[in-house]
């Protein structure tokens, strides 16, 4: 059974910080790319920060230099330490995990945990 858990998301004031945590089971986690996601009312879900298998990173602009993902594959997590926080980034933080697999053919896993809210609000 494949599992993607969230944790650490809460109400906090804007400036404040945040370190949301992913915990995975049923997985290879170390040959998987993880991610960031988050969806705000109304709002199309969108990529906040992806980290590879080989540990390489990227950030949507709105967060670059306030978050920062990491993953500790001996613990199969995944973390976003979250800076400096906004109003804006208040959404719901969904976990990712996938794998693009080529033997025959291409194969694609994609996995999704059930998110955690976040609130920024004063």
């Amino acid at each position: 059974q494949v599992q993607l858990v969230e944790s650490g998301g809460g109400l906090v004031q804007p400036g404040g910080s945040l370190r949301l945590s992913c915990a995975t089971s049923g997985i290879i986690f170390s040959i998987y790319n993880m991610a960031w996601y988050r969806q705000a009312p109304g709002k199309q879900r969108e990529l906040v920060a992806a980290i590879t298998s080989g540990s390489s990173t990227n950030y949507t602009d709105s967060v670059k230099g306030r978050f920062t993902i990491s993953r500790d594959n001996a613990k199969k997590m995944l973390y976003l330490q979250m800076n400096s926080l906004n109003t804006e980034d208040t959404a719901v933080y969904y976990c990712k995990a996938d794998l693009t697999w080529f033997d025959q053919r291409r194969r694609d896993f994609t996995f999704w945990g059930q998110g955690t809210q976040v609130t920024v609000s004063s």
